[in-house]
């Protein structure tokens, strides 16, 4: 089969990737993705995300784990990943934000030209189509509906009301002027038409409308083995779909977008890569690049979870659930109520220093108890509080586990292996515990999950005991011209004609905040540059 593209990965990239490059309809374009449609009902109702988080069952969820990291007690961190067209947009908490406008302007600094905060502001709203129409800072005419939050918990605002007494400014829109404060998070969610409160994944917005295109070639469930490269072009791709292989070639380009684990895996596993990692999994060296999955940088996170005094929270007990089903079939009626809360309602980004220029802290407030990524489920009702870091100093890799494609990767995330990391963090998680104990938050405040004593190494054994991903791994194939580079400043791979990345992987550093919008973004631009 031949095609002028070839797609490896249906997540947030690939699906705007496909969909932008198929409204040319004098060229044909074939997404492969391992997962399935993305359109399914644990990912169009937000609630559902508690379900599949966990990938217990691995439900749309890769469901990864990383190599034991010394900084968290040897333990083995996790990382869900999506599973389906879609993405890991598929089964995130839905929250909008871009990161703060100084993150690409040192994006440029670091050699990724014309990825400043003025070249890529424009692709925001272009792709955007906000609840709130369009200004300065937000667009209303692209296919990404972005959306108020339609039935807040009184809580999430009790939260925002905490912060004020930390003299935490509010702020009604973390995209806009000024990203410090706290408030409410917007949503990629569906605010009108027939689908009107369910999820509005990357697929949902760009791809599933358009399966129909007589261009465009979808396959899921299909597993991406090998990118193929001849005389230094790569010209095709072997994939695995029901039991047997394929060979896709390309007219054209191959375009990798397996996000910050997969696509270093499959560069490696098609003998692009360091050359020694390949050698020791007796891969055939096609290109040398040292730097395919180095770079590895994630936001670290801390959760902080109360018992709450009120049963208007996420309550896994016999009386929560059947409130939970209640809202259920609100939501099916009218698309609102707790069915529809991404539960991760407010936020806050905030500064650990007074003469730091952005804030470093990140917070989201849940309106629920989350504890292991919720694979360890308490019965009571409850709420919790995540505290991350935004600019780690950290710094982790991506290699083979073999030579299989569908052996997961090797992650070795390197939590807390820079020392200022773990001094940001204890600063933050005292922030939250102060915002916590606040006095708006009185009324709801049971019990705390995890006391200690307050000192400083009873904090910091509860941080390396409990601390882990709050799901924005990025940098793996970074962009730029050194030596170290994966991509130039067009996502095309240095030493392979034919050849791009475009996912978050590209990254030269993470930015300060949720990743999926960003990652979007990319995608938008990178097809531009494709179509010229």
């Amino acid at each position: 089969m031949q095609f002028d593209y070839v797609i490896l990965g249906g997540g947030s990239a690939g699906a705007v990737l496909a969909a932008r490059l198929s409204e040319d309809a004098s060229v044909t374009v074939c997404l492969v993705e391992a997962g399935g449609g993305g359109n399914d009902i644990f990912i169009r109702a937000p609630a559902m995300v508690a379900a599949m988080i966990s990938g217990r069952p691995k439900i749309n969820n890769w469901a990864l784990k990383t190599v034991p990291q010394p900084g968290l007690n040897g333990r083995r961190g996790f990382q869900p990943r999506g599973r389906a067209l879609g993405g890991s947009s598929a089964i995130n908490a839905m929250l909008y934000v871009r990161g703060h406008r100084a993150d690409y302007d040192e994006w440029a600094d670091l050699g990724a030209e014309g990825w400043d905060w003025a070249s890529v502001a424009q692709w925001f709203l272009r792709f955007e189509r906000n609840q709130r129409g369009a200004d300065a800072w937000h667009g209303d005419a692209g296919p990404l509906q972005v959306a108020d939050q339609n039935a807040p918990r009184k809580i999430s605002r009790a939260f925002i009301e905490a912060c004020g007494k930390l003299q935490i400014p509010d702020n009604a829109d973390f995209n806009g002027a000024v990203q410090e404060g706290a408030g409410l998070y917007q949503v990629t969610q569906f605010f009108d038409g027939p689908r009107k409160g369910e999820r509005c994944s990357a697929a949902a917005a760009y791809l599933l409308p358009y399966l129909g295109r007589a261009n465009l070639t979808v396959l899921t469930r299909t597993m991406a083995e090998k990118v193929l490269v001849e005389d230094g072009r790569a010209v095709g791709a072997l994939v695995r779909r029901r039991g047997r292989q394929m060979r896709l070639e390309t007219r054209r380009e191959v375009i990798v977008s397996g996000g910050a684990f997969g696509s270093p895996q499959l560069l490696m596993l098609s003998g692009i890569g360091p050359e020694a990692e390949l050698r020791a999994h007796g891969i055939k060296v096609v290109k040398d690049l040292p730097g395919v999955g180095q770079n590895l940088q994630d936001h670290l996170d801390y959760i902080l979870s109360y018992r709450s005094l009120r049963p208007d929270v996420l309550g896994l007990n016999p009386r929560g659930l059947a409130r939970l089903a209640k809202a259920g079939l609100r939501w099916r009626k009218d698309g609102t109520g707790m069915f529809a809360s991404p539960f991760a309602e407010g936020g806050a980004f905030i500064r650990s220093r007074p003469d730091l220029a952005r804030p470093d802290l990140q917070l989201h407030f849940v309106v629920g108890i989350v504890d292991e990524h919720m694979r360890k489920l308490h019965l009571a009702d409850g709420y919790s509080c995540h505290v991350c870091i935004l600019r780690p100093e950290s710094r982790g890799s991506v290699g083979l586990s073999d030579a299989r494609a569908g052996s997961p990767p090797r992650i070795d995330m390197g939590f807390l292996t820079a020392p200022g990391d773990l001094a940001a963090l204890k600063t933050g998680a005292r922030i939250t515990e102060a915002i916590m104990e606040a006095d708006p938050m009185t009324p709801w405040r049971g019990a705390r999950f995890y006391p200690h004593d307050g000192s400083d190494a009873a904090l910091e054994a509860d941080i390396r005991a409990r601390a882990d991903t709050v799901y924005h791994p990025v940098g793996t194939c970074r962009m730029g011209r050194d030596a170290m580079a994966v991509v130039d400043p067009a996502l095309r791979l240095h030493g392979i004609d034919g050849l791009r990345v475009v996912d978050a992987s590209i990254m030269p550093r993470v930015l300060g905040g949720n990743t999926n919008a960003p990652t979007i973004m990319i995608a938008e631009r990178a097809a531009a540059m494709i179509r010229g």
